[in-house]
């Protein structure tokens, strides 16, 4: 059974290819703007989660035809600070504002999940879920961070930082899963395959569809 990972995000597909899978990337449409404006009441869990399932979907549908019977996986990751939620901040003004306001402080990282099981073509079965992780945040000099902001690298990932690249170097520590900071919680995507009939060591021995 072929692995579709729904998302562009390279550090996911870094993760599920270090954990044995070799997926399938299909990059969903989805106008996450306009599907968080329709659910503006609901807790930063549910818009994540919406906002995986809706990428999830979308790509299943495209890929049913090469595809029939494939598991896509979606997501979606936030950082919640301050009872606000963030995601990709896109320009350097708005990276540097978060990181003023998040240095030496901890915020949670919240990563939406959907795994949807492709049967002949149709979606089969669905599971849904979410993890959370506290992220303690380090102090970087304002040398420091106009360095990182100059990278672009903060400027294109949930919350303006990463745990597996330059933005390590600004985090003092983490209570929870390290791949959900990634982008992508090995623990909860293991049983959400549970959920839908499928194991990741199943995955492992048919890595080429």
């Amino acid at each position: 059974m072929r692995l579709v990972l729904a998302s562009a995000s390279p550090a996911r597909l870094s993760v599920l290819r270090a954990a044995g899978l070799d997926p399938v990337v299909s990059v969903s449409d989805v106008d996450e703007d306009a599907l968080l404006a329709m659910i503006p009441d609901a807790s930063a869990a549910e818009k994540v989660t919406a906002l995986a399932g809706a990428k999830a979907t979308t790509v299943a549908r495209r890929v049913a035809g090469p595809h029939p019977d494939a598991v896509v996986v979606g997501c979606d990751s936030m950082l919640l600070i301050d009872d606000e939620l963030v995601g990709k901040p896109h320009d350097v003004d708005t990276a540097r504002r978060r990181w003023k306001a998040m240095a030496g402080r901890t915020g949670e990282l919240v990563t939406g999940h959907a795994v949807l099981r492709l049967d002949d073509g149709d979606i089969d079965r669905v599971a849904e879920g979410h993890s959370v992780t506290t992220v303690r945040f380090g102090e970087p000099t304002d040398a420091e961070l106009e360095a990182y902001l100059a990278t672009g690298e903060p400027l294109a990932v949930a919350g303006a930082f990463t745990l597996d690249g330059l933005g390590g170097w600004f985090v003092e520590g983490i209570d929870g899963d390290p791949s959900n900071v990634i982008g992508i919680s090995l623990p909860l995507v293991r049983r959400l395959l549970g959920a839908v009939g499928l194991s990741p060591a199943g995955l492992w021995a048919d890595r080429t569809g």
